[in-house]
């Protein structure tokens, strides 16, 4: 085996092992990515609590509550959704195992469910400050935290994967 053999395999990441147990935030942080509704709900909020004030602040005190009241509940609505709809999950809160080589990601909950995902299946990714938003050429979206990882190389090995098998996050 040449030298230029032995630099071209190093440079390659080798599989990355992960494990973590789901938490709502992960799941909000992943639907704030991939669904504009979930991103720019917390924004219209605010701006409908601002008008809300402004209208009670000119005496029209039902109006201006009304506005204030759809604000909160608009503001609410995303974290409250994805906690109820997480609790509900029957499998949500088990714990994740998982591993990502250069063949596909495979991920399992105990026994419960197996998944294998191979990356020409992952159109497009992209990555939070803690999560990585994996989509599939389905509506399915996997949401893999960077806590899964058991240090920051695996992390960045991770991420390497990902831009060489999928490409550069979206």
């Amino acid at each position: 085996m040449n030298d230029e053999a032995v630099n071209e395999g190093a440079a390659r990441p080798a599989s990355v092992d992960f494990t973590w147990s789901p938490h709502p935030s992960d799941w909000r942080q992943a639907l704030r990515t991939a669904i504009p509704l979930y991103r720019w709900a917390p924004w219209f909020g605010l701006v409908l609590g601002v008008f809300g004030a402004v209208v009670l602040a000119l005496g029209m005190t039902w109006a201006g509550v009304f506005g204030l009241a759809l604000a909160v509940i608009i503001i609410a609505l995303v974290p409250i959704g994805t906690a109820v709809n997480f609790h509900n999950h029957p499998l949500a809160a088990k714990t994740v195992t998982g591993t990502a080589d250069a063949h596909s990601l495979r991920m399992s909950v105990g026994e419960a469910a197996r998944s294998e995902v191979d990356w020409s299946d992952l159109p497009a990714w992209s990555e939070t400050g803690g999560v990585f938003v994996l989509r599939t050429a389905t509506t399915a979206m996997y949401a893999v935290p960077h806590r899964a990882f058991p240090d920051p190389d695996a992390v960045a090995r991770f991420r390497s994967l990902l831009a060489e098998h999928v490409g550069p996050a979206a």
